[in-house]
């Protein structure tokens, strides 16, 4: 299966498991011992890290019409971009995972469109709607990342 696929199969997947119309939640804070032995090494601790950050940025925006630091943020998603996509590089490299390696393409390349989305909103409902969409995008970016695999990943071994 191609890494579009993968990637497009797991984002519905994730969407399917969000709220979509349940109150928004204070969210946990991020894992200070991540779950998974990938998520130990220091450039998948930093995506996790640099995502749970920039979903508390967004969370805070919602319901507002002034996004305070949001060139600051487009610098950082842009950044997270970049390293999710050097992840994708690495588990390529290193021939294991295909479904996280695509996952993290997936993400890379959906960010700037998220971001977009935001910037082009035409009312509040919009804004609000494309604010969620990216706490969405960035809480799976934690958690494909965080979460142990299990017997049917195929990521045994990492």
């Amino acid at each position: 299966m191609s890494c579009d696929a993968i990637a497009l199969s797991a984002m519905l997947w994730f969407a399917a498991a969000s709220p979509q119309a349940a109150p928004p939640v204070a969210a946990p804070a991020v894992a200070t011992a991540p779950t998974s032995a990938l998520a130990q090494e220091p450039l998948f601790a930093d995506i996790v890290g640099r995502a749970g950050a920039l979903k508390g940025q967004v969370e805070a925006w919602k319901g507002k019409s002034v996004l305070d630091g949001f060139d600051g943020f487009k610098v950082k998603l842009g950044e997270l971009a970049e390293l999710d996509m050097k992840g994708h590089r690495l588990l390529a490299e290193r021939g294991t995972d295909g479904d996280l390696k695509c996952i993290l393409r997936g993400i890379a390349e959906d960010l700037p469109v998220r971001l977009k989305d935001v910037e082009t909103a035409g009312d509040q409902a919009a804004r609000d709607n494309a604010l969620r969409e990216m706490v969405y995008l960035l809480r799976d970016n934690v958690e494909v990342i965080t979460t142990p695999p299990s017997v049917t990943s195929g990521t045994q071994g990492l």
